[in-house]
């Protein structure tokens, strides 16, 4: 997997301040997607056990009080991005179980494939829904269209 940006401190993309991962590959294309630059999986850098470290250790790092993980992209549910990604959720889980995670897809929750819903069974809240010109919102919570739920699954 790559990924294009990775921000230790974020107030953006999620409620709190996290850390935020944006990953390469994206198979949906929406017109006027703000993050063009992801939509090629092999575009970024490559994603490596030196960057999962640093976000474990920015997640853990007690002088900033962080809420959690937000992943987006390009989409995490790519197929090609699901095994690092799970990997990834699996450890945030693991070694810091007071962390939620928050992940951006444009694949719709009921249309998910086994693998993909092996990654959702372990995040606390999915954005999911392509991003549609016509139903965009600057007032939305999180979300740039109204086509995109939020689910809060934890």
């Amino acid at each position: 997997m790559n990924y294009h940006k990775y921000y230790s401190v974020d107030v953006v993309n999620g409620p709190g301040t996290r850390c935020t991962l944006f990953v390469a590959g994206c198979e949906h294309k929406c017109v006027e997607c703000y993050n063009k630059s992801t939509w090629r999986i092999d575009s970024g850098f490559l994603f490596t056990k030196k960057i999962e470290d640093i976000i474990i250790k920015d997640l853990q790092d007690t002088r900033i009080s962080r809420q959690g993980l937000s992943i987006s992209g390009g989409d995490p549910l790519h197929p090609a991005n699901i095994s690092t990604i799970l990997k990834l959720v699996k450890r945030v889980k693991y070694v810091c179980p007071d962390k939620d995670i928050w992940l951006w897809t444009g694949y719709k929750l009921n249309e998910l494939t086994l693998e993909q819903q092996k990654v959702i069974f372990l995040i606390d809240t999915l954005i999911d829904g392509k991003f549609i010109k016509s139903l965009y919102d600057p007032k939305l919570y999180l979300r740039g269209s109204s086509n995109q739920v939020i689910h809060k699954l934890r």
